[in-house]
């Protein structure tokens, strides 16, 4: 899975729906989620996409989006925040709550 940055996140996020996982490496729950995401990536395939974002090395971009706890999960529509959800989430739940966007 990708990992965005300042650089590129603007326009990876800008267009259709766009999930971004806000994490750190040291993080036992973030490391959690890495498999439940790349699940969801294959059931939805090209429908969504799904980025990381290390809060360790973009600090400014966890700011930006008032992210304070990992991990967290910020999806988007076009470019605007749609919903957020912190801490661990259900593979079924995320789904639910990602299909109601498409």
């Amino acid at each position: 899975m990708e990992v965005l940055n300042s650089k590129n996140f603007e326009e990876q996020t800008k267009k259709g729906i766009v999930v971004v996982d806000f994490f750190a490496t040291w993080c036992g729950p973030c490391r959690m989620m890495a498999p439940v995401l790349e699940e969801v990536q294959e059931e939805l395939g090209d429908k969504v996409k799904i980025f990381k974002v290390d809060v360790d090395e973009s600090e400014a971009l966890a700011r930006k989006f008032g992210v304070m706890m990992i991990p967290t999960m910020v999806i988007f529509e076009n470019g605007e925040v749609r919903d957020k959800h912190i801490g661990l989430w259900q593979k079924d739940d995320m789904l639910d709550q990602i299909k109601s966007y498409l």
